[in-house]
């Protein structure tokens, strides 16, 4: 990696942990002798890492219009996608005025645009970015990825790799989270399409999330080139689509990998209430709108059945809802006691949850939030071992916690 436009900010508290790490170096028998200095690396073994009860947001950029996602560069500069069409760059903590070239018309509508970006596993050498983003009109849409090479300021061959089976109507539920496997297979997360009254095919285009051969309501995976893995669970089922993953999903929008332990986690959108904190699995069911702890816009429950044998619950869930958007799993430094922890943004709450997991059942043991004061729409791990947060704003943020003082 390249040296980070974010290291010299913090030059102060290195110094002050440095001290805090020499003080605590002490021997457990005592000073060490004159004549026989303790090793280096023994005295390093006994200090203790900072302990960090809290954070503070601290706001780096503004001026981002509703800013989606974000990616680091090798070179230690930044990608931002803002959900009208447009792609940015933050270099040595400045925002570049002009937008990098070669970004292709979106639909801007509502929860559509430029959404979702990721670079390929190999993009130091092919330089290759991965997008996703809503195509069409308000009348026939779909979500797309896309991807492009990256040539210093501008985007070229920018290739279509991957349509949802299923146009739309309206604004709605695009999903468009990307996560790359450690295969190099990549997740796509895929809305259901819409409320109701939105209909899909004589019924209401949520029930879309049960049907397999509909990647609508589903997470798919794909190779870096858009085709199915010869290893997706349902490649060998006629009725069902090859690419699909996992289905009976509402609207993910927060999608994360611990990289320690390979597990895949979601965040997913409820209608009112009823949204969903989830461990993924290859093949499963998790249930929408058959089981779902959601009401209905118009009142009422969106079903009566919260749990059915062959379906997925959720680890946890939010009523009132949070609106959940963005989603890390913490294995930094920054913050040692919150190894493994996960941290969801939430639109509506305009916060960030620290989640807590119990380490041998997964079960959620505690929640705090962490107010941000704004709509949270994504929530990434830097690769200093700082959390980074996007706010979904006509004037959006790009915000750093930090240990409080």
């Amino acid at each position: 990696m390249g040296s980070y436009w974010f290291k010299p900010l913090f030059a102060p508290l290195a110094v002050g942990l440095a001290l805090v790490s020499c003080a605590a170096s002490v021997p457990e028998n005592g000073p060490a002798s004159e004549t026989a200095p303790a090793p280096a690396q023994e005295t390093a073994q006994t200090s203790a890492p900072p302990v960090v009860e809290s954070v503070e947001p601290v706001t780096l950029i503004e001026g981002l219009e509703h800013p989606w996602s974000m990616v680091w560069l090798p070179d230690g500069d930044m990608l931002i996608t803002e959900r009208p069409g447009r792609l940015r760059r933050v270099s040595n903590g400045e925002l570049d005025p002009t937008p990098i070239a070669g970004v292709p018309d979106v639909l801007a509508l509502s929860q559509g645009g430029l959404l979702d970006l990721a670079l390929h596993p190999q993009f130091e050498d092919n330089g290759l970015i991965y997008f996703a983003y809503a195509d069409g009109t308000q009348q026939t849409n779909r979500t797309q990825v896309a991807r492009a090479r990256l040539d210093g300021d501008t985007l070229t061959d920018w290739t279509v790799i991957f349509t949802n089976n299923r146009d739309k109507s309206g604004g709605q539920h695009f999903g468009s989270r990307l996560l790359w496997l450690p295969d190099d297979t990549l997740l796509v997360a895929l809305g259901d399409g819409g409320n109701p009254p939105l209909q899909l095919e004589g019924e209401l285009i949520r029930n879309q999330a049960q049907n397999r051969q509909s990647l609508l309501g589903s997470v798919v995976r794909i190779t870096d080139e858009g085709d199915a893995p010869a290893d997706n669970p349902f490649v060998d089922e006629a009725d069902a689509n090859p690419l699909v993953w996992s289905y009976g999903h509402r609207n993910i929008q927060g999608l994360s990998l611990d990289p320690e332990t390979n597990q895949v986690w979601s965040t997913e959108h409820g209608s009112r209430g009823g949204d969903e904190l989830n461990r993924l699995e290859p093949g499963e069911n998790y249930g929408w709108p058959v089981v779902t702890y959601s009401e209905e816009y118009s009142g009422g429950p969106v079903s009566t059945e919260q749990s059915r044998p062959g379906m997925v619950d959720p680890i946890t869930y939010w009523t009132p809802s949070i609106a959940p958007s963005g989603l890390a799993v913490y294995r930094g430094d920054r913050y040692p006691q919150w190894q493994g922890q996960l941290f969801a943004g939430g639109l509506v709450s305009q916060d960030v949850k620290r989640i807590e997991l119990d380490a041998s059942s997964g079960s959620v043991v505690n929640e705090t939030s962490i107010p941000i004061g704004q709509r949270v729409r994504s929530v990434s791990q830097g690769p200093d071992g700082f959390l980074y947060v996007l706010t979904d704003e006509s004037n959006g943020r790009l915000i750093r916690l930090e240990p409080a003082s």
